[in-house]
């Protein structure tokens, strides 16, 4: 392990982390909160000092996989761990483990939240809620990469570590011009969000807050009812933008360069737009009679669909009155996700694919043994790696949540409040049903069970594998 580079990389992210907490500062400045502002200035100033101290020129500039993947992990630990001093200092969370809990949140773009009033944080704080899951959505090192070059080429690795999806390329030559291309995207998505909200009559505060927490598909809400306050308007442009979000970015990178055929050639964006449809119109059907308007049912019902596949999590209704099979198709829902190379989470519909095409695969092998067939994905056939670490990555993933389940279950909760709870904090989604359903929130947990729900929460935005290497010892050792 080349230690010396991975303490540079973690003295970049906290002078980064210093510059984003400015943000905050100045909202509270401007809405004078005394207290709140103070809060985030002395974490910044926090932050900038010990990431100067921390910068040591490397001894040695070689960045492999092993330190891409330390680096990512432990970044984005200590960057929660830093995230988290404001909400203590400011008063608005006293609490430091519900605080980190709230960063940690925030920051992987789950929107878990322990707070039973949203609305009594000073507005600093809810700004640096939406703007961690802002940071999270695209990735913070993307963010870095797309500023300072840091250790040039060798950074893919950093980016693979963070980028969520079973395999992640370059969309240009350079890792710098990726990086810059992806938050272009992102940076563009964000204000045409808030330019719509906005012109929906929404003031520039809500508008901002809401965009960040759909754009990067969170969901934190800046008041008690999520969004069940708002109009079926606000409702409407929201479900838009969060499915739009949850597309890979490689689809809106195909537009922008006119590849109009390449780009809507991808199975994935295609089957995923097929799943939200299906989702929409069978949850339609199940729950018309609640409703007294059709347009009413299905508004809904595509607000619902959209929030869950694409993790985002906000709710306009209290589906916990929805009937079994609705609820039942939302939590298959959490377990899908959004696409790969996007903002949101879950196991992925690429993922999905892939273990699909297998299936069909063996079965047509056990029909004609002497069958050779190769898996495809838009026309490209799918190396043995791939098949290899979505197979493994499907085997972890299901043994981090039933270990998960079976730690937090020291707190007597009932079955299914435990299940969701690792579900939503795993697929980085946010709600659950019964004790964690929309109208509630995590506080019904222990101190340890929100460590173990924290870290499924950061392992679910690393894509399992950074959060489970840095346990292993062997990881640690130098070269």
């Amino acid at each position: 392990m080349n230690f010396s580079i991975v303490r540079y990389i973690i003295s970049w992210l906290l002078k980064f982390e210093a510059l984003f907490l400015l943000l905050p500062c100045l909202v509270g400045f401007l809405h004078s909160e005394i207290r709140a502002t103070l809060a985030y200035l002395a974490t910044a100033l926090l932050c900038l000092l010990s990431g100067i101290l921390l910068q040591i020129k490397p001894t040695r500039k070689e960045l492999y996989a092993r330190e891409g993947i330390v680096s990512v992990a432990l970044s984005w630990i200590i960057m929660s761990i830093f995230g988290a001093i404001p909400y203590m200092l400011s008063g608005d969370i006293p609490n430091y483990v519900d605080a980190l809990f709230e960063t940690v949140s925030g920051f992987t773009t789950t929107g878990a939240t322990i707070l039973s009033d949203v609305e009594a944080l000073s507005y600093a704080s809810l700004f640096w809620r939406s703007f961690t899951i802002w940071l999270g959505g695209m990735g913070v090192f993307v963010l870095i990469l797309a500023i300072h070059p840091l250790m040039g080429g060798s950074t893919m690795n950093l980016m693979r570590a963070e980028s969520p999806g079973p395999s992640v390329s370059k969309l240009l030559p350079k890792v710098k011009d990726t990086a810059i291309i992806l938050y272009k995207l992102y940076i563009g998505f964000t204000v045409f969000g808030i330019v719509l909200l906005c012109i929906c009559g929404l003031p520039f505060f809500d508008s901002i807050t809401i965009a960040f927490g759909t754009i990067g598909t969170g969901g934190f809400g800046i008041k008690n009812t999520s969004m069940a306050d708002y109009s079926a308007l606000v409702q409407n442009v929201v479900t838009l933008l969060m499915i739009l979000s949850g597309i890979n970015f490689a689809f809106y990178f195909c537009l922008l360069h006119r590849q109009i055929k390449r780009a809507f050639s991808i199975e994935e964006v295609r089957f995923y737009l097929i799943i939200i449809v299906a989702a929409t119109i069978t949850i339609t059907l199940n729950i018309s009679h609640m409703y007294p308007t059709f347009g009413e049912t299905i508004q809904h019902a595509f607000f619902q669909v959209g929030s869950i596949i694409t993790t985002t999590g906000f709710s306009a209704v209290d589906v916990e009155v929805w009937p079994q099979f609705s609820k039942t198709i939302l939590l298959v829902l959490m377990f899908i996700g959004s696409c790969a190379g996007s903002t949101g989470g879950g196991i992925k519909v690429s993922r999905l694919l892939i273990l699909l095409k297998s299936f069909r695969k063996e079965l047509s092998t056990m029909i004609h043994p002497r069958l050779v067939k190769q898996i495809k994905i838009d026309g490209r056939n799918l190396s043995q790696e791939v098949l290899r670490t979505t197979n493994v990555f499907i085997a972890m993933y299901f043994i981090v949540l039933l270990f998960s389940m079976l730690l937090i279950s020291v707190d007597n909760l009932s079955f299914t409040t435990n299940f969701t709870a690792v579900v939503a904090a795993l697929n980085n989604i946010g709600t659950g049903y019964e004790l964690i359903g929309p109208t509630e929130n995590f506080s019904v947990y222990s101190a340890f069970s929100k460590f173990i729900l924290m870290f499924d929460m950061l392992a679910g935005r690393l894509e399992l594998f950074p959060m489970l290497i840095i346990l292993v010892p062997s990881c640690w050792k130098r070269y």
